[in-house]
């Protein structure tokens, strides 16, 4: 998803041919291709012949490139330590084969056209109990991803929304999720969205 942003695969290739060692952050895009992906994104999932979750494919992506010396990958549980050290363990270089690096830029370009949460706007998870506007949320959101993170969009997100209105008002109740037919994990993702928008960094 960001191979073109900031130094991006061609900055990961210059530094590697002046002799240093590279080091890459949030491999998982912070955890947002860690969530459960829309049903359009697994169905392409589904076509892999060797079955991986979502976040196993990203760090297998990362992992795939000679020129990457260290993978720093947060994890917030032992299992996720478990995980990725079983990931770590099954990867190495030139690893993935020519269909799932197919596979894979295929993902990222159906990521790039819906976002990185599939969100369509049917507005079935409102009105929200507790005055979260999880469709606005989602969409800054996806807006925010699909253009390379500008900081405009940030400032959308509180020129938009009134406080009342933010994703940290979620009291987690969980009635957005029974109404969403995209299945979609609402309490996660207005999580990652709130981390975002409302964190003071």
């Amino acid at each position: 998803m960001d191979e073109k942003f900031q130094a991006g695969t061609e900055g990961l290739k210059y530094a590697a041919s002046k002799g240093l060692a590279v080091i890459v952050m949030e491999p998982i895009a912070g955890g947002r291709l860690a969530i459960k992906p829309s049903a359009v994104i697994q169905e392409f999932w589904e076509t892999a012949k060797i079955k991986r979750s979502p976040a196993e494919w990203a760090l297998q992506w990362v992992w795939n490139h000679p020129e990457v010396a260290v993978v720093l990958s947060g994890m917030s549980t032992y299992q996720q330590v478990i995980e990725n050290i079983a990931s770590a363990e099954r990867s190495s270089i030139s690893h993935l084969t020519e269909d799932e690096l197919l596979l894979i830029g295929k993902v990222a370009s159906k990521y790039r056209e819906l976002g990185p949460i599939g969100c369509t706007g049917c507005r079935y998870c409102m009105p929200c109990p507790n005055g979260v506007a999880i469709p606005e949320i989602f969409s800054l959101t996806n807006e925010y991803w699909a253009g390379d993170r500008n900081a405009s969009i940030k400032q959308k997100y509180k020129e938009t929304l009134k406080p009342e209105q933010y994703a940290k008002n979620c009291i987690k109740c969980g009635i957005c999720e029974e109404a969403c037919p995209q299945h979609l994990p609402i309490r996660e993702l207005l999580r990652s969205s709130g981390q975002t928008f409302e964190s003071e960094r």
